[in-house]
């Protein structure tokens, strides 16, 4: 397939400076945690990773079990990146991850030197890449001391393996311990991902500790898998996650109390001339440097980069916002 990529890509994304780096990343980034898998139509996914890098979407972010199976999303990855977008690598901001469970025995999971180092080996063979921009330890590791990951990490680094690290879903007290031990190495961390969205605000106190050391922020689930989209504001559809497709989402997730405060947030993104979904992108970007957004067709994106035209909230909203989450 010929790609030529869009020569106004550029024009409308904003791109932040990730913390007290020289990083910038685009507001919105590109998950491949659904959807990239070998069950997945290689056309979609090529259309997909296409289309968000002609909208200025220059971050994709992976993990080295992201599927299903395990590692097919990577391999995906491996083959647009290896093709179309192998002459605008420079030009992508590309992360992976090791941490939760991914291969048996006792080296597939967690936080050891063994298991971090030779997971994104693998991952890089998978992507057919020499180097990955930014590598996360995807988990705290509660029986690895804090040093032997830190050093991990900064064996990554010294090697050229990735450019920049990060951690994901540490609470606010392994972040500082993290950051400390980092910096006596003379490692900045670059970046900490975490669940966060409207209906998820329990990593506000990481996001404190964060500003305070000058660390980036990017949200997973900002929309909290489709709650912060209409498509379960009138209930439940036969075709959704929640209806069966998935285990990380269930009917039991979907609450009367979310069900009706994602109606009334949606009359207030109505008001602001923006979908829910796009609403609730612009406030978790309030705090964060980036989101990280899902999708199973390319106009899931087009509608979700919408978003940034509309990135400010008034005070009344923000009120009216607070207002209906405490309900």
């Amino acid at each position: 397939m010929n790609y030529l990529a869009n020569d106004k890509r550029y024009d409308t994304m904003p791109y932040r400076r990730c913390g007290k780096s020289g990083l910038k990343l685009p507001a919105i980034s590109l998950g491949l945690w659904h959807n990239f898998g070998d069950t997945a139509l290689l056309s979609n996914c090529r259309e997909m990773l296409l289309g968000a890098f002609d909208l200025g979407i220059t971050h994709f972010d992976l993990a080295n079990n992201y599927g299903p199976s395990a590692g097919s999303a990577e391999e995906t990855f491996g083959r647009v990146i290896s093709g179309e977008l192998k002459p605008y690598r420079d030009q992508l901001v590309i992360s992976t991850k090791a941490g939760y469970y991914m291969w048996e025995g006792p080296y597939g999971e967690w936080g050891s030197k063994k298991q971090l180092i030779s997971s994104l080996d693998q991952s890089l063979r998978r992507m057919k890449l020499d180097y990955v921009d930014i590598f996360y330890h995807h988990r705290p590791d509660p029986d690895t001391p804090l040093e032997e990951t830190a050093e991990a990490l900064e064996q990554i680094l010294r090697s050229g393996k990735a450019l920049y690290v990060g951690i994901s879903n540490y609470n606010p007290e392994q972040t500082k311990a993290m950051l400390e031990v980092l910096g006596k190495k003379g490692i900045h961390c670059l970046i900490h991902q975490m669940n966060y969205s409207m209906l998820e605000r329990s990593n506000e106190a990481v996001l404190d500790v964060l500003d305070e050391a000058g660390v980036g922020s990017i949200a997973y689930c900002p929309l909290a898998q489709g709650l912060l989209t209409n498509k379960y504001v009138n209930g439940i559809p036969s075709d959704s996650r929640a209806a069966g497709h998935s285990v990380f989402l269930t009917k039991d997730s979907i609450t009367e109390e979310k069900v009706k405060k994602a109606a009334a947030l949606n009359e207030l993104a109505q008001e602001r001339g923006q979908s829910l979904a796009q609403m609730a992108l612009a406030w978790a970007l309030r705090r964060t440097t980036s989101v990280i957004i899902g999708a199973s067709r390319l106009s899931q994106i087009e509608e979700n980069v919408g978003a940034v035209q509309k990135m400010s909230f008034s005070g009344e909203e923000e009120q009216r916002i607070e207002s209906i989450l405490a309900q």
